[in-house]
């Protein structure tokens, strides 16, 4: 059976802004946001220090001091919310793990009431370090690494724990972080064996201070890193994208531009997204790598500006400059915006229908043919298209609202759209070779999801080589 689109409404636009959303989910993600108290966040900064040191190989068993206090006070905490609470854990060696050790993450769940399988993932880690990642025995109060990334997660778990969603949130303290991404890796091999459909890692690391060790303080803007070219996938898909594109247009990547949007969406936020398209930082990691390995679409929020005095560095003066990563160094109200951003993400995620997986054909034509499988609580679709060296999805947008199979209605200056079972639409005299495309999910509410880009490895889903997939 053929599925059509007829056509409520029609925006040709030199902005992706002249398409939905309605102001009905920004002024709803707005509200669902305003309740995060940087006052508590500091309460939580100063409890997570209070462990004394929460080193991956310190103390799982002591009642006060250590990793294993820190992730059962974690894990209490968003119980306390009326969420369902799990510690995944495995025992892991490595370059800095030297004999068998027990890893643990505190994990609380939010199901959702409409498609539960489909997942959001709001991460920070819990563990800390001084300037030897082997010692775990010195105090290591990670106030700012990660101590505020950890009180994100858990002010948005008591935000958004008042509230219901379509899709599931899921809120995680990541241990072993700064032993090799270890936390990560635990959840993505959970969320695998689950078979969830992650739509999104939001891990946030550093993010809690506004001003530089060199004297530079920018409390406006919050840095999202993505990966360009999908990193999972390999050598498999390295041919295709050569070939046809996709280089700058990994879901990750669309991922980055979603919250840039969203930031400027909701100014009440108070905060802008300042895209860094690199992975991460220079020579440094974060636990999202490892979801990005796993084939989830991940990006790492973190400060503006670091200061790099506070972070990795043992509790010392030395020639009047103060080391080590203590609260006193933080801005809450900094970290209570950026905790607003990933709040008003969460909840607009969780509302969304899914991406879509948007196919493109056009080679020796005049014009471009886009078509994707209907998304199962999708009001609508968004299609999308920039030039190829434009940075966002600012080019043109057409917004259709799909109703139940009928016949094709076509749209303007675009035609039918063949195929059995898809929906999609010809756009006449737009050629393919000069442009990118993509294609969002709209919910009956607005809500609007990520975009996904028509590109080998655009689907905000693990890769699977075709000849696997035909299986």
């Amino acid at each position: 059976m053929v599925r059509f689109l007829s056509l409520s409404a029609v925006f040709l636009s030199t902005s992706a802004l002249a398409a939905p959303p309605t102001p009905a989910p920004v002024r709803a993600v707005a509200e669902i946001a305003r309740p995060v108290d940087a006052s508590r966040m500091k309460r939580d900064v100063e409890r997570l220090v209070a462990f004394g040191t929460r080193h991956t190989l310190s103390s799982q068993t002591h009642p006060k001091r250590g990793i294993g206090a820190a992730v059962r006070w974690a894990e209490a905490q968003m119980k306390a919310h009326g969420l369902q609470t799990l510690q995944t854990c495995d025992t892991v060696t490595g370059r800095r793990v030297p004999t068998p050790t027990r890893v643990c993450n505190a994990v609380a769940i939010q199901r959702g009431t409409e498609r539960p399988n489909d997942v959001v993932i709001i991460t920070g880690h819990i563990d800390s370090r001084v300037s030897d990642v082997m010692d775990f025995t010195k105090d290591a109060p990670g106030a700012n690494d990660d101590g505020s990334g950890t009180a994100a997660v858990l002010e948005a778990a008591r935000v958004l724990s008042k509230h219901k969603f379509p899709g599931t949130i899921v809120y995680a303290a990541l241990s072993g972080e700064e032993q090799g991404l270890l936390g990560g890796k635990i959840l993505a091999d959970y969320a695998r064996s689950q078979g969830w459909n992650v739509i999104a890692n939001l891990n946030n690391d550093i993010i809690g201070n506004s001003c530089g060790s060199d004297g530079v303080c920018n409390d406006k803007q919050v840095r999202v890193f993505s990966e360009g070219l999908r990193w999972q996938g390999g050598d498999e898909l390295r041919g295709a994208v050569r070939s046809l594109g996709g280089e700058n247009d990994s879901p990750s990547r669309n991922l980055s531009r979603f919250l840039d949007l969203l930031a400027d969406r909701v100014p009440e936020l108070g905060i802008d997204v300042l895209q860094i398209w690199r992975n991460d930082r220079h020579g440094r990691g974060g636990d999202h790598t490892e979801f990005l390995n796993a084939g989830y679409p991940a990006v790492r929020l973190s400060v503006a500006v670091e200061d790099y005095d506070h972070q990795h560095q043992d509790l010392r003066i030395e020639q009047n400059t103060k080391f080590g990563d203590t609260v006193d160094e933080m801005d809450f109200g900094y970290l209570a915006k950026v905790t607003k951003l990933n709040v008003a993400a969460l909840a607009w995620l969780a509302s969304a229908p899914p991406p879509p997986e948007p196919a493109i054909e056009g080679a020796v034509s005049t014009d471009t043919t886009i078509s994707w499988k209907p998304i199962p609580g999708a009001w609508g679709y968004v299609a999308r298209w920039r030039p190829t060296d434009a940075a966002n999805w600012t080019a043109q947008s057409v917004a259709l609202a799909c109703a139940s199979p009928g016949k094709i209605v076509p749209a303007a200056a675009q035609g039918a759209m063949p195929g059995p079972g898809d929906c999609g639409f010809v756009l006449r005299h737009i050629r393919v070779d000069d442009w990118m495309f993509g294609v969002s999910s709209i919910s009956k509410e607005g809500f609007e999801s990520p975009v996904a880009s028509a590109v080998p490895g655009g689907a905000f889903k693990p890769w699977v080589e075709p000849a696997e997939a035909a299986k």
